[in-house]
């Protein structure tokens, strides 16, 4: 069966590095969405779009013009106004396989979006993508976290079911998730009632703490998170003349953040805290009146979590009340702690062991936080059973210019391990 799979992989070479050279930020992916699309509906999966996959009332930290400007993008890089039409301002894509044979419901999660930071493009360095001329074309974006590559298996894994319809009974669904970065797409999904019909789920992602050759199944580790902003709203004045007259938005910020990192710890679990970016001020000698905050909390439990995010608003609404000014908190950002089930995890060993010449191993810290952590309580909220793996990369680091992973070798093992659950789950036993 190894040899088998060999014959997708220039395939999904080839669409990794077409949206390599394409990046879209969350929320903004209209281009990869249609490409996902149009793949899906030549394979004959039944898709569904945008608004009909994401529930808008449960999005969070999405640009309003950052969305038009890439519908606008998309629509001069020749996406059909058909696609564009269906996304309804939305992205993301459902694919359903359904096989006309009883049996149960299986789903897998691919995530889309890119990050905001300036790739190496330089043909001279040592970096794959700008030696071989698929570095991102777009100024300040790059798939520096190989979402590219998870969709490129996700695209492969759909070629490969289409192939094998025959083979298998029940319902596949094919998850294209958009805005994981800053664990913001997920919920909104999670909300429009994707995954409540769902019985098995698995999503996976490359590298992290995997190395080529290696298969790590996460028994638990990611971390709960809430992301926010915080707009701070003062009084402008001059500030030699009349200091009386102003409210400092800025030293409200400032107090905000100092406190922030003084929340006492909690016996719920290991938390975390940071403030991320904080811009205020508009002159030397004026009382600033805005000041905008971007900041984060984690915790090793769903609970530990919820008491620092509530700790951080009464910190915040503390810090204004000091200073006399308004404020605005936007939460832009969830995720859950991993739950999984025996079920899956021996599911995901029995399928990654059989994939020839690759190490695998349990992790319990896999670091970070990781949306797809919402799908999976869901899942497992309803009875399901719900798994996470990562495929491994040789990589200098997620998050940098010069991320890159080996797509020659790192893309099958993933797309192996993803056919071979199918096949266990979904496969036909008469």
């Amino acid at each position: 069966m190894a040899d088998a799979f060999d014959r997708y992989v220039p395939e999904m070479i080839e669409t990794r590095r077409r949206i390599h050279k394409r990046p879209e930020l969350g929320w903004t992916e209209f281009e990869t969405t249609a490409i996902v699309a149009k793949k899906l509906t030549e394979l004959g999966f039944e898709i569904h779009l945008g608004r009909e996959v994401v529930n808008p009332d449960a999005v969070l930290g999405r640009d309003p013009k950052a969305v038009e400007a890439a519908i606008t993008r998309a629509r001069e890089a020749g996406v059909p106004e058909e696609l564009l039409s269906r996304m309804d301002g939305y992205t993301g894509c459902v694919g359903i396989l359904d096989t006309g044979r009883p049996g149960p419901t299986l789903a897998f999660r691919h995530d889309m979006d890119a990050l905001p930071i300036q790739e190496i493009t330089d043909p001279a360095s040592d970096h794959l993508p700008a030696r071989e001329g698929f570095a991102s074309t777009f100024k300040g974006k790059m798939h520096a976290c190989g979402h590219d590559s998870h969709t490129a298996v996700g695209l492969g894994v759909a070629h490969w079911l289409a192939d094998n319809k025959d083979r298998l009974c029940g319902r596949i669904k094919l998850i294209f998730q958009p805005s994981e970065e800053g664990t913001r797409g997920a919920g909104a999904m999670v909300a429009a009632g994707v995954v409540d019909d769902v019985d098995w789920f698995f999503g996976a992602h490359v590298g992290v703490t995997a190395k080529t050759g290696h298969i790590q199944l996460c028994a638990d580790g990611y971390l709960a998170t809430t992301k926010f902003d915080v707009n701070f709203t003062g009084i402008q004045s001059h500030a030699g003349a009349k200091p009386e007259a102003g409210r400092s938005a800025l030293l409200a910020a400032a107090n905000a953040a100092i406190m922030l990192n003084a929340i006492s710890r909690t016996s719920e679990g290991d938390t975390r805290v940071s403030v991320g970016r904080l811009d205020a001020g508009e002159g030397r000698n004026i009382t600033p009146a805005h000041a905008h905050m971007e900041c984060e909390v984690r915790g090793s439990t769903h609970e530990a979590n919820e008491f620092m995010f509530s700790r951080a608003q009464e910190v915040v609404k503390g810090a204004a009340d000091m200073l006399g000014v308004k404020y605005d908190l936007i939460k832009t950002g969830q995720a859950t702690t991993l739950v999984t089930t025996p079920e899956a995890m021996e599911t995901m060993r029995k399928a990654a062991e059989a994939v020839p010449g690759v190490t695998v191993e349990d992790i319990h810290h896999c670091g970070g936080s990781e949306d797809c952590t919402l799908f999976m309580r869901r899942v497992a909220e309803h009875g399901g059973n719900p798994g996470f793996f990562l495929f491994g990369c040789e990589n200098k680091g997620h998050h940098r210019p010069d991320f890159d992973i080996q797509d020659t070798v790192n893309l099958k093992p993933g797309f192996e391990v993803f056919t071979n659950i199918a096949t266990a789950v979904c496969g036909r036993k008469d």
